[in-house]
């Protein structure tokens, strides 16, 4: 079995408006990464387990890279994501008013792509591609 660190040329990257409340930040994230492992399942490793042989769920094989920027660079990043198509979740300011999943697919589905109130998004991809879908954005305290 080798000891050498694993290095990943993919990057994981979550960006959030810099004017959300501390709890809509975790909860964001939180959404925001859930998405990620269900439609690009290499981003996930191995289940875990601990001395006592108790098992536990896998997670994301690499960190997760947490970004803030102002709105005018989220909807920047965003244009930047779609326009080179790589695997992304978003998360819209209508999202914090609505109370299951049914009504916060309805509530994207409302609102053309260049009018969504973006609070957060989360991409995966090459290294280098996610680094240009971020620029602008600085990593959060």
């Amino acid at each position: 079995m080798s000891t050498e660190p694993i290095r990943f040329d993919t990057k994981i990257a979550v960006l959030l408006r810099d004017d959300l409340e501390p709890w809509q930040r975790l909860n964001v994230t939180a959404f925001l990464v859930s998405g990620l492992g269900t439609q690009v399942p290499e981003v996930i490793g191995d289940p875990y387990e601990d001395a006592d042989g108790v098992p536990y769920l896998p997670m994301f094989r690499q960190p997760v890279m947490v970004f803030e920027a102002s709105k005018e660079t989220l909807t920047t990043a965003h244009a930047r994501v779609l326009s080179r198509a790589l695997p992304r979740a978003l998360f819209t300011s209508d999202l914090f008013s609505t109370g299951n999943d049914r009504d916060n697919r309805a509530a994207v589905r409302a609102v053309a792509t260049a009018e969504l109130d973006l609070v957060g998004l989360a991409v995966y991809g090459p290294r280098n591609a996610v680094d240009k879908v971020v620029k602008g954005a600085r990593m959060h305290p």
